[in-house]
């Protein structure tokens, strides 16, 4: 009785085991309104892959950077997380992502042709590839053609001399009781999509030093400048401005540089009669439609997971073109991948076929860690040219000081391996 009632037990105990043994429970760390809206999905992966439960954590975006950076030096990341575009360098930096091309290779899901190349390019941080993009945004016009025809134009502008063209005439119609663009001072986005539009990078020396005397981003701080010198925009931060929606149909302005997230509050926000007459565009450029902003968010797998094929099985399934479809479907997120795009909702709906084509040219930043202090740099900077009367040059000058000095330990870094290299060249 005895013996049979070990067995017993000794049975129960070696199953228990087995079936602990066979559940993979991932920890996903995602942001904000993704957060909320994935488990939908998740739903189905877990239906389709038994084995593995995920455990989604939201993290507020406001304090999704400090609380993964605490994450890291404590050892308590999660086996997969969403970050931010600009983010993938610091943590790539910090070796915290595992490299993915050997996982993208082996995939009969993730084709790499199949994505946008600068959203993809974003992914890339020295030759390694660290994440798949999950969703994408850039910043276009949003713009009034009921404006433009009353200003004599039948098309949005295509080029920097055509938008100026356009401003000129919208300005005289408008008057005092408006502006023909809106780009709120306390948002470093036009600057920025200005400056990719460029050949010169905005950093040089092995991205350790500032490129903003460059001739490029110089035409780039003129372009934007004369914007304001000439009444066309609003010196103006975006506190300043009751309603951004409520002033774009109210005629304050004509063209809104904004992202894609502002469809569908556009479209709520819309009053009677303004149906059909205000849509999207892609950014004019020095010569023709031109560059924007590789935005967006990526999926990586933590270096420190131990689940590392079953969180690949997750990205997978939420890069499928179908689930992207769906996903725009419930949070209204553009898919990064191109045939995802073929899906009546996006390729019949104009207002999207405009960001479409502009992530076609959309570039990435510099992959730095420091990137996000340099972009706000920027931002005081031309703030100080437009508001203050900063001349040009000097700005110029001073900006390239101070990212000089943000990046003076990345340079002393490369400095430091360039010495050992050669050392080591000549042993």
């Amino acid at each position: 009785m005895i013996r049979a009632l070990a067995t017993l037990l000794l049975t129960l105990l070696v199953a228990g085991c087995a079936r602990t043994e066979q559940g993979t429970t991932l920890r996903f760390w995602a942001m904000g309104r993704e957060a909320e809206v994935v488990g939908e999905l998740l739903r189905e992966f877990e239906a389709e892959n038994p084995g593995i439960r995920v455990e989604v954590q939201n993290i507020p975006w406001t304090a999704a950077h400090e609380k993964l950076l605490t994450a890291y030096a404590a050892d308590g990341l999660p086996d997969v997380c969403q970050l931010g575009n600009t983010w993938i360098a610091e943590f790539a930096t910090l070796r915290a992502l595992t490299p993915l091309q050997s996982y993208v290779d082996a995939s009969a899901v993730v084709d790499q042709q199949d994505y946008f190349p600068g959203i993809w390019d974003t992914n890339v941080v020295d030759g390694q590839l660290v994440g798949v993009p999950w969703y994408v945004d850039t910043r276009l016009l949003f713009y009034r053609k009921d404006l433009l025809r009353q200003a004599g134009y039948d098309h949005p502008p295509r080029t920097w001399a055509e938008w100026e063209q356009t401003n000129a005439a919208l300005k005289k119609l408008m008057g005092d009781k408006g502006y023909p663009v809106l780009m709120p001072l306390n948002e470093f986005e036009p600057q920025l999509s200005f400056a990719l539009q460029q050949d010169d990078a905005l950093l040089r020396d092995d991205d350790t030093r500032g490129n903003f005397r460059s001739p490029g981003f110089r035409r780039t701080l003129n372009f934007y400048d004369n914007m304001f010198e000439q009444g066309w925009a609003p010196k103006m931060s975006e506190t300043q401005i009751s309603n951004v929606w409520d002033e774009f149909f109210r005629g304050f302005t004509a063209f809104y540089l904004s992202g894609p997230w502002n469809i569908r509050e556009f479209r709520q926000r819309q009053p009677p009669g303004l149906d059909g007459e205000w849509g999207t565009t892609p950014l004019p450029g020095p010569d023709g439609p031109g560059a924007g902003i590789a935005g967006g968010t990526s999926l990586v797998v933590m270096r420190s997971s131990q689940k590392k094929e079953a969180a690949w099985k997750l990205i997978e399934f939420l890069s499928r073109p179908a689930i992207q479809q769906r996903f725009y479907t419930i949070i209204g997120d553009l898919p990064p991948r191109r045939s995802a795009w073929q899906s009546p909702e996006l390729s019949n709906d104009p207002l999207t076929a405009a960001f479409a084509d502009q992530l076609e040219r959309v570039k990435p930043t510099p992959k730095v860690l420091e990137w996000e202090r340099i972009a706000q740099q920027m931002r005081i900077v031309t703030e100080q040219v437009v508001r203050g009367g900063l001349p040009q040059d000097r700005a110029v000058e001073q900006l390239d000081q101070q990212v000089d000095d943000i990046l003076a330990k990345r340079r002393w870094i490369v400095e430091q391996r360039s010495t050992e290299g050669n050392a080591g060249a000549g042993r």
